[in-house]
């Protein structure tokens, strides 16, 4: 849960990097929230709900995205592919899960910042 928040706490924080876990960890908690609210809304009728977290998450979500793609040495930028259907979101995929470079122009390794 403090992956969760602390991508919550960064939400516009668009430098830097963030490691394979803590951008996994966020998009599994936002994934088991979604299936609640998809569940409540099914019983309750309410999508609003949905829509307003999903609103909320975004720019979390988008601001992660950015600083995954930076540790693994990419820019931003290539958070767009995502709009391409189907080939983009497997690129995006590929990127998300590869391991962190040691350095680059982004800033040091985080896997090393929180080792020590």
């Amino acid at each position: 849960m403090e992956w969760y928040t602390k991508v919550l706490k960064n939400y516009v924080t668009f430098s830097g990097r963030a490691r394979r876990k803590e951008y996994w960890m966020f998009f599994l908690f936002n994934f088991i929230i979604s299936i609640v609210f998809g569940i409540v809304t099914g019983i309750i009728g309410l999508p609003e709900l949905a829509y307003l977290y999903s609103l909320a998450v975004l720019l979390p979500s988008i601001a992660v995205g950015v600083r995954r793609l930076h540790d693994t040495g990419r820019s931003g930028w290539w958070l767009l592919i995502g709009l391409v259907p189907l080939i983009g979101a497997i690129v995006l995929i590929i990127f998300f899960v590869q391991d962190s470079l040691e350095e680059n122009q982004y800033g040091d390794n985080p896997k090393l910042a929180t080792a020590e």
